[in-house]
């Protein structure tokens, strides 16, 4: 990342753990974080049914403090200095007094990797004890929920969607409800 890229920070933090501390804090989990946002929302129009929000709520902040927990750590410990690749780290004076950190960060993973049981159960449960969904849950305006939850074999029931409106159409004047989806009649504004 950017602290690597300049030179008198990254002599003193190269190979340490602040590296895969920041890369996997800002690479993975963005993109695990998008994965999950992802299946949420997507989840009623492809199975019909709603996930559940209590238990998606106690997935969120086990994942987001325990993600937090194991890398934020991490920084400290490569600003310490503790070397990366290591079997052990008993080996080294200096490094003794980080060795509770290090333990720390091991259960916070354990902690971390329990609440994606949260994820799973709430998954599997939700495909068949789910509360129904209706065809725009969210009330979004993009293509996808103007077809039936969940869609037919073609998509849209044999039907080609005709294009009205942006998909972004929120708090339109005039419009009967606070969205306007792309497939409704295009609205006139007052003049």
């Amino acid at each position: 990342g950017p602290f690597l890229a300049q030179p008198v920070l990254d002599i003193q933090l190269h190979d340490t753990y602040f590296v895969p501390g920041h890369f996997h804090l800002i690479m993975g989990v963005a993109s695990i974080f998008g994965i999950f946002a992802a299946t949420y929302y997507w989840f009623p129009k492809m199975f019909g049914r709603m996930m559940n929000e209590s238990m998606a709520r106690w997935h969120f902040w086990f994942s987001f403090i325990g993600t937090y927990a194991i890398f934020m750590p991490m920084h400290y410990l490569g600003m310490a200095g503790m070397p990366r690749r290591y079997s052990q780290m008993t080996e080294v004076s200096y490094l003794h007094g980080l060795i509770p950190l290090q333990k720390f960060i091991t259960y916070a993973a354990f902690v971390t990797i329990a609440g994606q049981l949260i994820f799973l159960v709430n998954l599997f449960w939700s495909m068949f004890k789910g509360k129904k969904a209706s065809d725009n849950p969210w009330e979004a305006t993009t293509l996808e929920w103007t077809t039936a939850t969940p869609p037919p074999h073609d998509n849209f029931g044999g039907r080609t969607p005709v294009v009205h409106n942006g998909p972004y159409e929120y708090s339109v004047p005039g419009a009967p409800r606070d969205y306007v989806m792309q497939t409704d009649p295009e609205i006139k504004p007052a003049h």
